[in-house]
């Protein structure tokens, strides 16, 4: 008996890491917040999908929560493109 609950283990196990439902999860979360679509056009469809990222990426979710109101960082100084002249040029 111990020998086949190991078995089923073990298949469990790989079966789940062929499959990868963690990271497939990740990318249909990403996907969502990233193109929108129809799962954010609903209160409940954008709570689903706060969920399932608060799941995925907890860390992710509370420093986007803590730092939803920052500012946003200054520009940078524009670029400056230097010419050379043939004349200048030796």
């Amino acid at each position: 008996m111990p020998e086949l609950l190991l078995a089923a283990a073990l298949a469990a196990g790989y079966a789940l890491g062929r499959l990868r439902p963690w990271d497939r999860l990740d990318t249909w979360v990403w996907r969502r917040l990233t193109f929108g679509g129809r799962w954010t056009r609903t209160r409940r469809g954008q709570l689903a999908v706060l969920a399932m990222h608060a799941v995925v990426r907890p860390a992710a979710t509370v420093h986007a929560w803590r730092h939803r109101h920052d500012p946003r960082p200054g520009r940078a100084p524009a670029l400056v493109i230097r010419t050379v002249n043939a004349e200048n040029h030796d």
